[in-house]
């Protein structure tokens, strides 16, 4: 594999798009496999709960309620077939336009059970209820005194994992018999007077068309369900109805006929029970108040079904919708995405963590604006994606980070100031290349320093352990003196100590250039004053005392790291670092009484003169050098008044 394809595939933004495919797979497998149903139930409940209910009542419909007070004002329950009997009298008085009973008849209760006969015996608009049954209950018989079956609708309906009802049933067949629900009954029958049927969609006969809406049944994988049962035929509830709630009038009323005509006149009369001891309810997803919470009685159910029939068929009201699979795995590899892309481009974590409670928020507003608007759009599975991608890969970027901090700081721990690593670091996109420091071409200054005597000095210690001890004390000083002064130790080699100013971060312009090369001088300077104060305290230690040479020149230099990927070494190359260390080693006899001699190149001389006085010493040759150079000797700082006087010129040729 070619290196430049190698690098690509192990580049940040690869390996991120790497990790959020992974992390997209892992929440839609988790998605497929039900763990996440819970959760989008409750954000569909949340969402039903902010969603503005009917302005108004639905004034077609009107409940009948057996409450616990109608119980124990008749004394008794169930009503017999008698009571039975006038109860429906009494609405048909009235002139709904069609009747319905939610309470199972499936055997006689007399006394009145030929009256109750000889009601249903007649062409009337009432609608009965009947229940199919399941695994967990048995079914009830269609009332034993109803005769044609055409009118009589089923009852069951659909309990999610939970005890939570959140779809209705159209259709229905026990492999048996094929029925229509109490609902649809209903509604039909109220629809008949305004022309409306429910018929075969033209466009799709597998479909049922009720006026201006066309019913497709739920899918086994709508909106968060996996692997729903989906036989019969299925849609999801809106509950508005209940949200905005039922006019009704309690059963006593209606036995003593106290109601008014218009009350009932032209709508749906649903007689339902609303008594504890009759446990005739159910729950939805959404809280109605804090005393009823989730819990709305059967009657209820039944009547914002209907309600919901009726704006369908007339208004064009559809049921909610919902997006496909296809189109849901989409919609989270979108955001799986989101979340990659904010990590990759946006570098500032606080900016980051902003985006990160912020994009889940616009899901949301996005998600509940469809919501209200019909379409049933998934919103766990995005948001695991976007959240997981985003902290996965950030957590990758701070592993790289770390690593690369850790190697960056290996290389330059204990050589550079504070300052410099924080630049270094800040720095690190136009500075690191593959994790190490990029080779460059850059003008700096290069300093080094020796110790005069060195070998005869270390004679004088017997013991090795207090030598070193020495040379660690004069170290300690020379360095925190180099990195106070913005300069890079580069390397120990015996008593000798190699600095860079310039380095790790390049100087471009001359001003930067000029400020490296004076900071070497000014250095050189304070190690000599730092080297006076050991002195005194070594003397008083009668510890041995110690002089020192410095060198350093400006010029142009290669940086760059070198070694093995066990040891790397930052090092600089070029003749700029030939040019100090012999300048050092200049005329070792030159000045040698000096606690600090310092000898720098003309180059250096060109950006200190004006604040260091110099003594011209002529032009030399340098060990090893073809060119003669001019060398400088750094005498001190000049004063503000020092600072108009001329610099002494250059003397005559010298060698050393």
């Amino acid at each position: 594999m070619p290196g430049s394809l190698l690098k690509f595939l192990k580049s940040n933004a690869i390996i991120g798009l790497v990790i959020c495919a992974l992390v997209c797979a892992g929440v839609w497998l988790a998605r497929r496999a039900g763990a996440l149903e819970s959760s989008e139930f409750a954000v569909y409940g949340c969402y039903l709960q902010r969603q503005s209910p009917m302005s108004i009542p639905d004034n077609r419909i009107v409940l009948v309620t057996i409450s616990e007070s109608d119980i124990s004002q008749l004394k008794s329950w169930p009503l017999n077939d008698g009571l039975f009997a006038k109860m429906i009298e009494n609405l048909l008085a009235h002139g709904p336009r069609v009747v319905g009973v939610d309470i199972f008849r499936n055997i006689e209760v007399p006394p009145g059970s030929d009256k109750l006969k000889e009601l249903f015996s007649k062409d009337i608009p009432v609608v009965s209820v009947m229940k199919f049954g399941d695994e967990i209950s048995p079914g009830v018989d269609a009332p034993y005194m109803v005769k044609d079956n055409s009118l009589v609708g089923f009852g069951d309906a659909l309990v999610d994992s939970g005890g939570v009802t959140r779809r209705g049933l159209l259709f229905m067949d026990n492999g048996k018999v094929s029925s229509s629900s109490f609902s649809l009954l209903l509604a039909t029958v109220y629809l008949q007077e305004e022309g409306i049927r429910a018929l075969p969609d033209p466009a799709n006969p597998q479909l049922m068309k009720l006026g201006k809406t066309t019913f497709a049944p739920l899918e086994s994988d709508a909106g968060a369900y996996v692997g729903m049962d989906s036989r019969g035929y299925q849609f999801l509830l809106n509950f508005a109805g209940i949200k905005a709630g039922f006019a009704s009038i309690p059963l006593c009323q209606v036995l003593a006929g106290n109601f008014a005509d218009e009350a009932v006149r032209g709508k749906i009369v649903i007689i339902g029970a609303t008594a504890e001891s009759l446990r005739d309810f159910f729950f939805v997803p959404f809280t109605r108040s804090a005393e009823q919470g989730q819990r709305v009685w059967g009657v209820e159910l039944r009547a914002t079904v209907v309600s919901q029939l009726l704006h369908a068929a007339i208004d064009g009201q559809e049921p909610m919708g919902y997006w496909p699979e296809r189109a849901g795995l989409g919609w989270t590899i979108m955001w799986g995405l989101i979340g990659y892309l904010i990590c990759l481009k946006v570098p500032s974590f606080r900016r980051f963590a902003i985006l990160l409670l912020l994009l889940p928020v616009l899901l949301a507003g996005i998600t509940f604006l469809m919501f209200i608007d019909g379409v049933w759009v998934p919103v766990v599975p995005p948001f695991l994606a976007f959240a997981a991608s985003a902290d996965f890969f950030r957590l990758y970027l701070l592993s790289v980070e770390r690593r690369q901090r850790a190697q960056l700081m290996r290389l330059f721990e204990s050589c550079v100031s504070k300052d410099i690593a924080k630049t270094i670091w800040s720095q690190r996109q136009q500075f690191m290349e593959g994790g190490l420091p990029r080779p460059q071409n850059l003008t700096a200054t290069v300093l080094f320093t020796d110790l005069q005597g060195f070998s005869t000095i270390s004679e004088q210690f017997g013991d090795p352990g207090h030598l070193m001890n020495w040379l660690n004390e004069y170290m300690e000083a020379m360095t925190c003196t180099v990195t106070d002064n913005g300069g890079v130790i580069n390397k120990y080699i015996g008593d000798a100590v190699m600095a860079i100013f310039g380095v790790p971060v390049a100087r471009t312009d001359e001003k930067g250039i000029s400020e490296d090369a004076v900071n070497a001088v000014r250095c050189a300077m304070e190690m000599g004053n730092r080297l006076e104060d050991l002195n005194i305290r070594w003397e008083d230690q009668h510890r041995p005392t110690v002089r020192m040479r410095v060198g350093i020149f400006t010029g142009p230099l290669v940086v760059g790291c070198i070694g093995t990927k066990h040891r790397l070494e930052y090092t600089v190359t070029g003749d700029s670092v030939n040019v100090a260390s012999r300048l050092e080693s200049f005329d070792k006899t030159l000045d040698a009484g000096n606690t600090c001699r310092i000898l720098i190149g003309k180059s250096t001389w060109e950006y200190a003169r004006k604040q260091f006085m110099c003594r011209g010493l002529g032009e030399g040759m340098l060990k090893g050098k073809d060119q003669r150079i001019e060398i400088y000797q750094v005498l001190g700082k000049l004063t503000e008044n020092e600072a108009a006087v001329p610099q002494i010129d250059a003397g005559a040729s010298i060698t050393g």
